[in-house]
């Protein structure tokens, strides 16, 4: 028994999570990015219940389908403070709380950068981590709020995660975030993985997720950072980073 994970596309490049306690047979969604789809996928996989709706951030690509998901199953909500800026929030979670879906207990952790109160969901026992826009393969999300140094710790917390950690993200940007990974030189060892990269998007098949092993070995924006002294150097770095791809 564990977490049955479920992907799927949303929006134009958002993916979604479907969540499922094998012991107890609750459902939730990591964040809610379109009603429609989400409500098709649950049909779909034979499920008729949400449970919970557990955020990650306040964007409206996360946190807009909250109200009309919570009418029609009656899902309790759940995430950080700031999702009330634009959406109905049941609970409030915090890091270092522990959300239990069943016999599933997912770990809140510090994901602050994207914006100031992101957080991701790490299953433990499952090795697997939902980690919205925070990192993405080959890449990271933008700093849309949070500091230079905020977003590098976030991104520091989950490189020190198991190497086998599956990570979910919660965009499709990978051809953009290689783009940008090949400009950089030959020293990410990005040929293989590349390769697999552009033929699953040729399938459009898509590329999340990926492991914590990968990111450290190919993922510019922990691959140079990590090289450096202490953390004031890896943050300075990493900004270099950030600003260097949104001028990309």
């Amino acid at each position: 028994m564990g977490l049955k994970v479920d992907i799927f596309p949303a929006l134009q490049d958002n993916y979604g999570f479907i969540l499922q306690d094998e012991a107890s047979g609750q459902v939730a969604i990591i964040d809610a990015p379109e009603p429609r789809a989400i409500t098709e996928r649950l049909s779909a996989l034979g499920l008729n219940r949400l449970d919970y709706i557990l955020n990650t951030h306040w964007h409206p690509d996360h946190a807009g389908g909250n109200a009309l998901l919570k009418k029609r199953y009656d899902a309790e909500i759940y995430g950080p403070h700031e999702v009330t800026r634009i959406a109905p929030l049941d609970h409030t979670l915090k890091p270092g709380d522990v959300f239990r879906l069943g016999e599933t207990a997912l770990e809140v952790i510090d994901l602050g950068g994207h914006t100031l109160g992101h957080i991701g969901y790490y299953d433990r026992a499952g090795g697997q981590a939902f980690v919205a826009d925070t990192i993405f393969p080959l890449g990271c999300g933008r700093l849309f709020e949070g500091t230079q140094e905020q977003m590098w710790g976030a991104l520091k917390r989950i490189a020190e995660l198991p190497d086998e950690t599956i990570l979910y993200s919660a965009h499709e940007y990978t051809l953009s975030n290689l783009k940008f990974a090949e400009s950089l030189g030959s020293d990410l060892a990005l040929e293989a993985r590349a390769r697999l990269i552009r033929e699953k998007r040729e399938h459009g098949e898509p590329t999340v997720p990926s492991t914590v092993a990968e990111e450290k070995a190919t993922n510019p924006f922990l691959v140079y950072p990590l090289k450096e002294k202490d953390f004031a150097a890896q943050a300075a770095k990493f900004g270099e980073l950030r600003k260097a791809k949104d001028r990309f």
